[in-house]
């Protein structure tokens, strides 16, 4: 026994067991399954966009398989198949497609498109249709063109922003707006204030504008009990005497018109008036000779 596993038989087994593991271990590490039971598909595409063997097979984001294989046609460039091994637990619907991805980072994906087709699907070791669409490099690559064009205006903003920022003009700007906002910070606290002292004072101002208008119903009923077109009356009467009587002045025959224009009426008055207060100048300075009391003695002359 000891004769059949010697020295060199031993390495032979390690070493075959050792490529057995790299094999599986490779394998593994390229998402390529092993032992387990799968179904092969075939797809077929016209541009690889990068497809290579273990790039991942998402439906609805889900992975669902992995690229095994490439059959790249020589004569025939259009037709590329390329051989999927996916879960057999996915149906797959008659009528879908099959599209190649990539994101910002360069990595490639195959994305299966599955159709509303509940009664058909394809059969194991079927063709799936590629389509070519869009990722999201071809997207960026669409986008570079405009790109390009933005870059100057940009450029002219940015040295307008620039300019901008380093104008004294702007930090002054700042600073009043700065200024500002405390003003408003102390008005807005000033407002909070008469706020509540109107709060407080407004019952009271209610309670009296509520007194001023009913004394003001009062009024207003008082004024509608009296009697305007008696009054009016009365007004009119007393205007028409007056009327009359600044008419009698006016007529200078009458008493009271000649009071007012008689020049010598006026005349005599001045000179009674005259005359009167010369009598009593005489009779302050020389009161004996109007009024004598004496019992024995005679009237001074």
């Amino acid at each position: 026994m000891n004769k059949i596993f010697t020295k060199e038989v031993k390495i032979a087994l390690v070493a075959i067991a050792a490529v057995t593991a790299l094999y599986f271990g490779m394998n593994f590490l390229k998402g390529l399954t092993v032992f387990s039971n799968t179904t092969t598909y075939k797809m077929q595409f016209s541009n690889l966009k990068g497809l290579s063997r273990s790039t991942p097979i998402y439906a609805d984001g889900f992975k669902v398989g992995t690229v095994t294989d490439i059959e790249y046609d020589y004569q025939n460039h259009s037709n590329i198949l390329v051989e999927a091994e996916i879960d057999p637990q996915l149906r797959i619907p008659a009528g879908s497609t099959a599209v190649i991805e990539s994101d910002l980072m360069g990595n490639i994906k195959v994305t299966l498109l599955l159709a509303n087709n509940p009664r058909e699907r394809v059969n194991p070791g079927g063709i799936i249709m590629g389509v070519d669409e869009n990722g999201a490099m071809k997207q960026i690559q669409a986008m570079v063109p405009a790109l390009q064009a933005m870059i100057p205006k940009l450029d002219s903003i940015m040295a307008s922003l620039n300019k901008l920022l380093a104008d004294p003009a702007l930090t002054q700007t700042l600073h009043n707006a700065e200024t500002i906002s405390s003003n408003l910070t102390t008005s807005t606290a000033e407002l909070n204030t008469l706020m509540k002292t109107l709060n407080k004072d407004v019952p009271g101002m209610m309670s009296k504008a509520n007194a001023t208008l009913e004394n003001t119903e009062v009024l207003t009923s008082n004024l509608a009990k009296v009697d305007i077109e008696g009054t009016m009356a009365k007004v009119n009467n007393t205007l028409n005497n007056v009327e009359r009587m600044t008419a009698a002045i006016n007529n200078r025959e009458g008493t009271l018109g000649l009071l007012m224009y008689d020049k010598g009426l006026y005349n005599h008055l001045n000179a009674t008036m005259r005359d009167a207060d010369s009598l009593v100048i005489d009779l302050k300075s020389r009161p004996k000779r109007y009024v004598h009391f004496s019992v024995f003695g005679k009237k001074d002359k």
